[in-house]
């Protein structure tokens, strides 16, 4: 009989069983799998741009024409801005600016909000279309699906639906004038009541979904009293652009009483203003 050193069986002893150890995890893994998880994509914007220094100066002009009458001085601290208070500026920025002048006063107001989703299964640009459909629910219109963003779940993408204004007259074309209007939405082409534009009609100046603009963008207008004198009208568009959402507030105050601001010079505008910021984020 051959004769084996203690060490020598004990150290073969461990090594047949570690083997048979491994082999039997490795059987067991194999048998049992993992489930694969597909992560949801996240949203093409990391960054927000500085708001004050987002509108160009001449912009800034056309859009405040009461700055033009003060000192140059005080032009300068107009154009400036005031930087909206914020403590997470990754996630949330904006920026005001205020004009008076003899005859009115006017206010701008921007903001950026970019959304992040932490949820693995859900895209930013998803959940940036449901804080979106909220904004434009609040202002009245009708709740739409979720714009053209995804929620991934691992199994495939939810597609989004077009979204659908109050009414079909309600709805911007591809060339910026508004649909056909029904028979209930007449209105007086010289009523300028509600819009203060002569020839204006209230269905061409109502809210409504706008096209061409971001992924999905609609318009508010708003008429209200300050206080028992003057009107005030302010005009906000928000639109979203994958995982980011802007939003534009364009107002004036007459100094008379009896004036009602201009509606379609103040949506003119801020449309303008939105889609210039629209394009600066695209480059």
């Amino acid at each position: 009989m051959a004769y084996v050193p203690g060490v020598a069986l004990l150290a073969a002893l461990v090594v047949g069983c570690s083997a048979s150890s491994g082999g039997d995890a490795d059987d067991a893994d194999s048998k049992v799998g993992s489930p694969t998880i597909t992560a949801a994509p996240p949203g093409k914007y990391r960054t927000l741009p500085e708001p004050c220094r987002a509108v160009p100066r001449s912009t800034l002009k056309d859009l405040l024409p009461g700055a033009a009458e003060l000192p140059e001085d005080q032009q300068e601290k107009v154009y400036e801005g005031a930087a909206a208070v914020t403590y997470d500026t990754d996630r949330k920025v904006g920026c005001r600016w205020k004009a008076d002048s003899p005859d009115m006063s006017r206010n701008l107001v921007i903001d950026f909000e970019r959304v992040v989703s932490y949820d693995p299964a859900v895209s930013d640009d998803y959940r940036a279309g449901e804080v979106y459909t909220k904004k434009e629910s609040a202002a009245g219109l009708s709740a739409a699906s979720i714009p053209s963003g995804e929620k991934t779940t691992g199994q495939g993408s939810t597609p989004a639906t077009p979204s659908a204004g109050k009414n079909a007259g309600g709805t911007d074309s591809a060339d910026g004038t508004s649909g056909t209007a029904g028979p209930t939405d007449a209105a007086d082409p010289t009523d300028t009541a509600s819009t203060g534009t002569p020839g204006a009609t209230a269905v061409d100046l109502e809210p409504r979904i706008l096209d061409n603009l971001g992924d999905a963008a609609f318009l508010d207008d708003v008429l209200t009293r300050a206080g028992s004198t003057a009107q005030h009208r302010t005009v906000s568009v928000v639109f979203r652009t994958s995982n980011v959402i802007v939003t534009v507030q364009y107002a004036e105050q007459p100094t008379l009483v009896t004036k009602v601001p201009d509606s379609k010079e103040l949506q003119e505008k801020a449309r303008a203003l939105a889609r210039q910021l629209a394009e600066t984020l695209s480059e």
